[in-house]
C-alpha cells in the first residue's frame, strides 16, 4: 500500500471544507476495520485512508502548515500503513470504569505481545508490538499499543481463496478469541494485501 506524501494532503483551508465529508467517509470505513476481542480489547486495523485522516486531524488541531511539521507527521503515521503482506493496527484496552482501569492495566502487562490473527488452516501470527517504543512499565501496560501482523505468502493466498480469519488474545489474565472475524472486516482487510 502506497505511503502518503505531502501531495496527498489537503491544506488547512482545503481540509476545513472537506472535513465533514471526509470524516463521514472514514467513520463508515472504520466500522469494517475493527475487531472487539473480549469485553475491553479492540484491534483497529489501519490503512492509508485512516492514516490520511489521522494526519489531517493532527495538522488541523496543531495548526501545522509548514513543510517540516507536515513531514514530521508523515514520518510518524506512515509506518502504520500496511506494506502489502501485513496488517498494522492500533490495539486499545478500553475499560470505561476509571476506578477499575489501573488494576486492569497492571494485570495485563505484556498483553500486546499476545494478540494474534489466524488464517484458517495456518498457525497463529502473534503481533510485533510497539516497535517505535516500549509502552509498558514494570507496574502496568499502556491502554494503547501499535501492532504489526506479518503474513506468509500462503496465508495471503489462502485468504484470497476464501479462508476464514480469526483473532484473539492469549494472556494469563485475558484470553478471548473471535473466530471467524465478521465477513465485512475480513473483506476490508483483504484490500491491504498485495
Amino acid at each position: 500500500m502506497q505511503k502518503l506524501t505531502r501531495a496527498d494532503l489537503y491544506s488547512l483551508e482545503q481540509y476545513a471544507e472537506q472535513r465533514p465529508d471526509m470524516r463521514a467517509q472514514v467513520m463508515a470505513h472504520k466500522k469494517n476495520r475493527k475487531v472487539h476481542i473480549g469485553p475491553v480489547a479492540t484491534v483497529y486495523f489501519e490503512d492509508r485512508m485512516t492514516m490520511q485522516y489521522q494526519i489531517q486531524e493532527m495538522l488541523r488541531v496543531e495548526r501545522i502548515f509548514e513543510a517540516g511539521g507536515i513531514e514530521e507527521e508523515l514520518g510518524a503515521y506512515n509506518p502504520l500503513i500496511p506494506d502489502g503482506n501485513n496488517w498494522k493496527a492500533t490495539f486499545m484496552i478500553e475499560e470505561p470504569d476509571v476506578d477499575k482501569r489501573p488494576a486492569l492495566l497492571a494485570s495485563l502487562i505484556g498483553i500486546e505481545d499476545r494478540v494474534w490473527v489466524r488464517v484458517d488452516g495456518n498457525e497463529q501470527v502473534f503481533a510485533f508490538a510497539d516497535e517505535d517504543m516500549d509502552r509498558d512499565t514494570e507496574e502496568k501496560t499502556s491502554a494503547v499499543h501499535f501492532l504489526r501482523f506479518e503474513l506468509s505468502e500462503k496465508m495471503v493466498t489462502d485468504l484470497k481463496q476464501g479462508a476464514a480469519l480469526g483473532a484473539g488474545i492469549e494472556h494469563p489474565h485475558y484470553g478471548y478469541e473471535v473466530e471467524p472475524v465478521a465477513g465485512p472486516v475480513r473483506e476490508s482487510l483483504l484490500a491491504d494485501l498485495d
